[in-house]
């Protein structure tokens, strides 16, 4: 009897997922998943091992832009498979080749690192502005000005840059030279540099945080970040690995905001679920990274930069970004008149399609349930902390579905604040 078929079998003694029990019992226990197990995707849908149909309105983290199963992704990957799959960083290839110089034609770098995930994206950035200074200034501009509730990945560098305590608790010291300020408080800021801005290296942020509760920056924010930066010779690294790649209706938001930085790093939906990402910057810069100051076995990989060059050839378009900004209004009303009725949200805020219902205070720290509630609807939703539902569907959702989503999250609202009462 096959594994498949028992697993198959053990359900209907169980009632649970087979699968989801075997997690508890070969995985490490640092992640603590739904009870569905997605067997397939289609779009904006997805289906459980029970045949169970959920609309997906969390994108794998605003990583699956394109939806699921993509037929022009699979095509593509399905012909670089058949070709090369990987090459040392001791050769280049041309899919890598093809999708840097997309990036570099459609933003403002001339210059790329290829990674695997955001965090590695964030750490290349975060040592190229400590080689800059270094090279250019003296030993001691190393000091690094980061934001509290920030997320830039869970290397102990990046963690320990981000913004959120509890990542970087227990793992013993953690690195110095880094600083972190209120987000979008600009006094605070000139302040900071006021004091410390000859030893600032950089300044990194997301131009709108995510797991930090979806928060975006102020136009005055970061126009404040960038005079700061050019006053006192720091780098502005924009961390775009989840507002990145059309999420904003824009390529990158930093267009939107009218502040161009001299590093931006981008993952998540560069791949729409291959793992790839990317550090980007300005010749000027780039030279800092000489022959060998930094690498990755994996980095580049052809499957993976064929499918991020599709993936750019879709997401950068005006019909995708026309997309993007038109259900971003449709799902905004819809949570909008939600809340008028039920009072659940102090505040829908966010951009694009990455938007956060922050819970209203009677019901503080309750995102997860509610999340679990939407579940059971047949809705996918995320958390980003205790207080804020988080939403990113794909871009290229469609208007019939973010109706059906709105529909099935208010059902799951009836079912949260009946249990509250």
């Amino acid at each position: 009897m096959s594994p498949e078929l028992s697993i198959a079998e053990d359900r209907s003694c169980t009632g649970t997922s087979p699968w989801r029990e075997l997690h508890d019992r070969v995985m490490m226990p640092n992640y603590s998943p739904l009870d569905m197990v997605p067997a397939r995707g289609q779009g904006s849908w997805l289906w459980d091992d029970a045949g169970t149909q959920y609309l997906d309105f969390a994108g794998g983290i605003a990583v699956s832009a394109l939806g699921h199963a993509n037929p022009e992704l699979i095509e593509v990957l399905t012909r670089q498979a058949g070709k090369l799959w990987h090459v040392s960083n001791i050769l280049t290839n041309q899919p890598a080749l093809e999708l840097a110089r997309k990036l570099t034609e459609a933003t403002f770098a001339d210059r790329v690192f290829f990674a695997n995930s955001g965090s590695e994206a964030n750490e290349a950035a975060l040592k190229l502005a400590r080689r800059v200074a270094q090279d250019r200034y003296a030993e001691d501009k190393y000091e690094i000005l980061a934001f509290e509730n920030a997320f830039h990945g869970r290397t102990f560098f990046t963690v320990s840059v981000g913004g959120q305590p509890k990542y970087r608790q227990g793992f013993g010291p953690n690195p110095g030279g880094i600083s972190h300020l209120p987000y979008n408080d600009s006094q605070a800021v000139l302040e900071w540099f006021e004091q410390y801005g000859d030893r600032a290296c950089a300044v990194i942020l997301e131009p709108c945080q995510g797991e930090g509760g979806v928060t975006p920056a102020t136009g005055e924010f970061v126009a404040t970040l960038r005079a700061c930066c050019n006053r006192h010779g720091a780098l502005l690294i924009f961390d775009e690995v989840q507002t990145g790649m059309g999420r904003s209706g824009a390529l990158y938001l930093h267009e939107k905001l009218g502040v161009v930085p001299d590093i931006l790093t981008t993952a998540k939906a560069l791949g729409c679920g291959f793992p790839i990402s990317a550090a980007l910057t300005t010749d000027r810069l780039a030279e800092h990274l000489a022959l060998g100051t930094h690498g990755s076995t994996f980095g580049g990989n052809p499957m993976a930069c064929a499918v991020g060059g599709k993936a750019i050839d879709i997401i950068n378009t005006p019909e995708l970004l026309n997309n993007v900004e038109q259900r971003s209004r449709q799902l905004v009303s819809g949570l909008e008149d939600m809340n008028q009725h039920h009072r659940i949200f102090r505040e829908v805020r966010g951009i694009g399609l990455l938007l956060g219902c922050e819970l209203a205070e009677q019901h503080a720290e309750k995102a997860r349930d509610l999340m679990t509630l939407c579940n059971e609807s047949g809705l996918l939703t995320l958390v980003a902390g205790p207080h804020v539902l988080r939403l990113a569907p794909p871009l290229n959702i469609s208007e019939s579905e973010i109706a059906e989503g709105l529909k099935r999250m208010e059902e799951a609202v009836m079912k949260f604040t009946r249990l509250a009462e």
